[in-house]
């Protein structure tokens, strides 16, 4: 048989998928896929267009690293940091949260944490530990694949539905079906929504926040794109529109705000948990089975959070609290600033559909899904997991929406980040290549 010819040698793909013991690509992890590019890079010396992997590819706004190069300068990496966070920046946090949110917070209750994982992974050992008889967390799926997988490793139980097709009125009913459980401790999603791009209405969010308050339920609403709907401008402190939050509409929520793609710091791993007053002073006697306290926000402070890191990098906390500052004060708006996203998303989303594929989650009820950080892509014919087989062969990475909890198996997620503008000849060139090999009826 002839060998078959692609822009990336299938024997080569071939092999490095053996080497990591991967029988199907469909069902690898974002970091699986990262590591057999990698390897399949290094082996061929060919570029491949990544969209696997969901981090920033701007530059880090610069007043944080002239804050963390003088806090090292003037000593800080001998220093422990307080595990509740330097003053400052918790300060900072409060007034971020009351002027993109127009929402009051405490500063004592905004802590600072090694990215949104460790915020959501203190959130589950704490939250989903406050009542004996429940099991864990609700995901408002399609959803980052890690955030289960830190349920599993915990012990705790989870349940979760694709939300697609259950926006607006059907909402309440599908969301309340797993409430009447009586077994459920946390509620997570993502707005906008990894993978989908997918943003909660006002109404939708009072739907969750009103539901939350009614069966005692702990909402955690991770913000890691913050702001980042760029249908709408968010980015001027103090000023509507405000980025939607269900924080609005109950008292029962914890929020994990990045700075990852906001800010562009995702190297330091510098994050944000900020806990309503109501759940911080949240008791509950079962919260003694892990901890010295029954009390919610003391025993997630120095309970979960001691235990997880003894706090987060002291000079990121400088950094932060710096453009966390210039960003409140309006010398800096953050939102300009990572518009390009949505701006390749929109020729890259064009080249794929001029190719023969289609958008998976193409609707944000009866709008257009917005052009952002990622979209979602799927080819007639194919599965999830034999699309992306096929596209590592054109020098093509991304990840399957099957591992996402998204029902929509058949396609892909693409994040926008790390492809550049100079490669959209390459990606165009490349899917036409993939059309021309994989014709369609």
């Amino acid at each position: 048989m002839s060998k078959r010819l692609t822009p990336i040698d299938t024997e080569v793909v071939a092999r490095r998928t053996h080497d990591l013991g991967l029988k199907d690509l469909g069902s690898a992890s974002i970091r699986e896929i990262k590591k057999i590019i990698d390897l399949i890079e290094a082996d061929t010396g060919q570029k491949f267009i990544r969209m696997e992997m969901g981090v920033p590819g701007l530059p880090a706004l610069q007043v944080g690293v002239a804050a963390q190069i003088q806090a090292l300068k003037d000593g800080v990496a001998a220093i422990y940091p307080d595990i509740q966070g330097i003053p400052e920046l918790k300060h900072e946090i409060a007034r971020f949260v009351k002027l993109f949110l127009d929402v009051e917070v405490e500063a004592e209750h905004c802590i600072p944490t090694v990215g949104s994982m460790m915020g959501g992974m203190a959130a589950f050992m704490t939250v989903n530990r406050m009542w004996g008889d429940r099991e864990g967390t609700l995901y408002l799926d399609p959803g980052f694949p890690v955030q289960k997988q830190q349920c599993k490793l915990l012990g705790h139980g989870y349940m979760s539905f694709d939300v697609y097709n259950y926006r607006g009125d059907k909402l309440g009913p599908k969301l309340e079906s797993y409430l009447k459980t009586g077994k459920v401790s946390s509620i997570l999603y993502c707005s906008p929504n990894n993978p989908s791009w997918i943003c909660f209405t006002d109404a939708e969010l009072r739907t969750i926040g009103e539901l939350a308050t009614r069966y005692n339920v702990i909402v955690v609403e991770d913000l890691a794109y913050f702001a980042m709907d760029f249908r709408h401008d968010y980015g001027k402190p103090g000023k509507p529109p405000y980025q939607p939050t269900v924080a609005k509409y109950t008292q029962n929520y914890i929020l994990l705000i990045s700075s990852s793609k906001a800010f562009s710091y995702a190297g330091e791993r510098i994050g944000m948990m900020v806990l309503s007053d109501q759940v911080w002073n949240l008791q509950s006697p079962d919260l003694l089975r892990y901890y010295s306290s029954n009390q919610l926000g003391h025993a997630l402070v120095f309970g979960a959070v001691y235990a997880i890191s003894a706090g987060t990098s002291h000079s990121a906390q400088y950094a932060l609290a710096a453009m966390l500052k210039a960003v409140n004060n309006g010398d800096i708006d953050f939102v300009a600033e990572v518009r390009e996203y949505g701006e390749k998303a929109k020729v890259m989303k064009r080249l794929f559909v001029e190719n023969g594929f289609k958008i998976v989650y193409d609707k944000d009820l009866e709008e257009p899904v917005a052009d952002g950080f990622y979209f979602t892509f799927s080819y007639p014919g194919l599965s999830g997991g034999e699309l992306l087989s096929e596209l590592v062969h054109y020098g093509i990475s991304a990840i399957t929406l099957g591992i996402t909890g998204s029902e929509h198996t058949e396609g892909l997620r693409a994040c926008t980040s790390l492809t550049k503008r100079e490669q959209f000849p390459m990606l165009e060139e490349r899917l036409k290549r993939f059309r021309k090999d994989h014709p369609v009826a």
